[in-house]
């Protein structure tokens, strides 16, 4: 043999070692003993833990998967090439002592991982926060994510669940190529229990089942100089005692060409904190989800490019809730471009959907079509000459108008180019007195083919308002949503 085989077999051996050194399995009573790992779920074992990812990680990566049992630890840090895999039946039990996670702020988490590339949690276990042991409160401080993610690349979550953390579930910021398959979420534990919240790129979100006090999925733009975009959201099953599918509140820079599709949206299992029934006028569900579709640009940001399609939502207070507003001013502030299609909807509340813009700010390019919204009667003739605030600097909330507006199915404000066809609007329970739209300082609305219940007494359908470049078309049952004498407001150019 020359020494050129020799050389290239040494070569190929070499290699060959290389590939088979960078799958370690690490599992089962093998893996328990090695790192002398409890299982007890009442002795702290974070170093323990840590070595085997640490470990794994040294070695170029693998699986640590932990056999059936209870492992109570702080802070986990994921490392690059390694998937942490929970057999059925075992469960992380993050510890009730905030000293077990050290990082600053709102970097304290269960799991965490920083600029990692290719990792993984994976399997039937659960991940569990204990997140009733930290401080309660909206916003209340030192409570700990269970997952955060930042800038890592590659991620995958596949069948795991997740429930109780201290404050949000799942966390992942610039983080580019996630994909989210079959995971299952719970959290009623503590305040600001969201579920997953996206602040990232190219992102697949399918097949899960989301059960939280706080917004189910939430897009959060909080840097100005990264664009939340790429990102699809399909098949999921949703509840939430506050927004089902939200974007904002942070929105301090951009959200662009995301596709949410085939959800169910309801109402959660249980509500430990909201009691909106309470709270609101006109609510008596003791459970109800607050927006079942929330877009909001309120902090200088922009939003285009956005589809939301295929959804069916019950127990729900506001079915579409658009907002772009001033909380923070940027010359760069936009919403525009969003398609809102095949959605049934029924509410509890008498606050209607809304798709708002400010003075010299306005939503632009809206299309909602093929809607059903069985809505909430008893809104009375009076109630249509509310004064609406214009809240330029307000939270942004279905609520921020108050709890009635003048409309039972759409308020349109300082808006352009927005087209509403083939809908469905109608009310249940007590008679309802309002228009079923209402437009104001609108250039350029459309609405065709729809069918809008006729208010009871002597209201008109729509009311319009300082508009412009209006277009209504008669309804499919051929019945004129707007006889001649009964538009309010100013001319129709």
């Amino acid at each position: 043999m020359n020494k050129t085989m020799i050389g290239s077999l040494l070569c190929f051996c070499s290699l060959l070692a290389s590939c088979i050194q960078k799958e370690q399995n690490m599992s089962g009573n093998a893996l328990i003993e090695k790192y002398a790992i409890r299982t007890d779920g009442k002795t702290l074992t974070t170093r323990n833990l840590q070595q085997a990812i640490d470990d794994c990680a040294g070695k170029g990566g693998g699986v640590v998967s932990l056999p059936p049992g209870q492992y109570l630890t702080g802070t986990l840090v994921l490392k690059k090439n390694v998937t942490l895999h929970l057999e059925k039946g075992a469960t992380l039990l993050g510890s009730r002592n905030i000293a077990d996670y050290p990082a600053s702020g709102r970097r304290k988490a269960l799991l965490f991982a920083e600029k990692a590339s290719n990792i993984s949690i994976t399997g039937q276990g659960e991940i569990n926060g204990n997140g009733d042991a930290f401080n309660k409160g909206n916003d209340a401080p030192d409570r700990p994510t269970l997952i955060l993610l930042l800038d890592c690349n590659q991620v995958n979550v596949k069948e795991v669940k997740l429930t109780n953390s201290g404050f949000w579930t799942f966390r992942f910021v610039r983080c580019d190529g996630v994909d989210i398959r079959k995971i299952y979420i719970e959290g009623h534990a503590n305040w600001n229990n969201d579920g997953l919240d996206i602040e990232s790129r190219n992102v697949t979100i399918s097949d899960c089942v989301i059960d939280t006090d706080d917004d189910a999925i939430c897009f959060k733009s909080e840097d100005p100089a990264y664009v939340v975009e790429n990102i699809t959201v399909k098949n999921c099953n949703l509840s939430s005692n506050c927004n089902y599918i939200k974007f904002g509140t942070a929105s301090a820079g951009g959200f662009r060409n995301i596709r949410i599709s085939d959800c169910i949206l309801h109402k959660c299992s249980k509500s430990l904190f909201r009691f909106w029934e309470k709270k609101l006028p006109g609510v008596t569900n003791p459970i109800t989800g607050i927006a079942g579709i929330a877009l909001e640009v309120v902090d200088g940001g922009f939003m285009e490019d956005i589809t939301v399609s295929n959804l069916t939502m019950t127990d729900v207070q506001t079915p579409v809730f658009v907002r772009l507003g001033k909380r923070k001013t940027s010359d760069r502030s936009y919403l525009k471009n969003i398609l809102i299609k095949n959605i049934t909807a029924t509410s509890v509340s008498h606050i209607a959907s809304s798709i708002t813009g400010v003075p010299g700010l306005p939503v632009e390019n809206v299309e909602i079509r093929h809607v059903d919204f069985q809505l909430k009667g008893g809104g009375k003739a009076a109630d249509t000459q509310v004064n609406v605030p214009e809240a330029e600097t307000a939270y942004p909330e279905n609520r921020m108008f108050g709890t009635m507006l003048p409309a039972y199915g759409f308020y349109i404000r300082h808006a352009a180019n927005i087209r509403l066809t083939d809908m469905k609007l109608s009310t249940v329970g007590e008679k309802e007195e309002r228009h079923a739209i209402v437009a104001e300082d609108v250039d350029g609305l459309t609405i065709a083919r729809s069918t809008l219940q006729l208010p009871a007494g002597d209201l008109c359908r729509i009311s319009l308002d300082s508009c412009r470049n209006v277009n209504v078309a008669s309804s499919p049952d051929s019945e004129p949503l707007i006889f001649p004498g009964n538009v309010m407001g100013t001319r129709i150019y």
